[in-house]
């Protein structure tokens, strides 16, 4: 009980919670990622070094989902997600866009292992770190099914 208490007392106000998409290895102190954190007054270069850091093991341009928590006290935390779901699919497939027509058209197709590649990259983000592998599978399907891309067992 008094350790609940001391974890509140300690606790620091939030100023504002803010979610950026920002390529892999290229935050920069200009759009999008400056006037987000600037109206805060949060430390630019302590960001675009720190996530430059912890993203330099993907492809550069990749886009990074970050959620950056900033304190009244102009410090601030951030947790990098892996980049989404559709953009894995669209280049495992290898097209630029989904299907205009989902569920009447289909653009390509993929195999059940291009599924649980990406399923294996996704177990890694925060969200989705105690989720089994067969879930992440089913929803990687149905993202791809509403895309217009059909799964396969194996690629003839």
């Amino acid at each position: 009980m008094a350790a609940a208490a001391k974890e509140i007392l300690t606790r620091r106000p939030v100023a504002a919670t803010i979610r950026l998409t920002v390529p892999a290895g290229g935050a920069r102190p200009a759009p999008p990622v400056g006037p987000a954190l600037g109206q805060y007054r949060l430390n630019l270069m302590a960001f675009c070094k720190d996530f430059n850091a912890r993203t330099q093991k993907y492809k550069p341009d990749t886009p990074m989902a970050v959620t950056i928590t900033a304190f009244k006290d102009n410090s601030f935390e951030f947790t990098v997600k892996s980049p989404t779901v559709s953009w894995y699919i669209k280049k495992a497939a290898g097209v630029d866009k989904g299907s205009t027509r989902p569920g009447h058209l289909t653009v390509t197709t993929l195999s059940v292992r291009h599924v649980y590649e990406i399923a294996k990259v996704k177990q890694t983000d925060p969200f989705c770190q105690y989720m089994p592998l067969e879930s992440i599978c089913k929803s990687i399907i149905g993202t791809a099914n509403s895309m217009g891309i059909k799964i396969v067992k194996d690629l003839e």
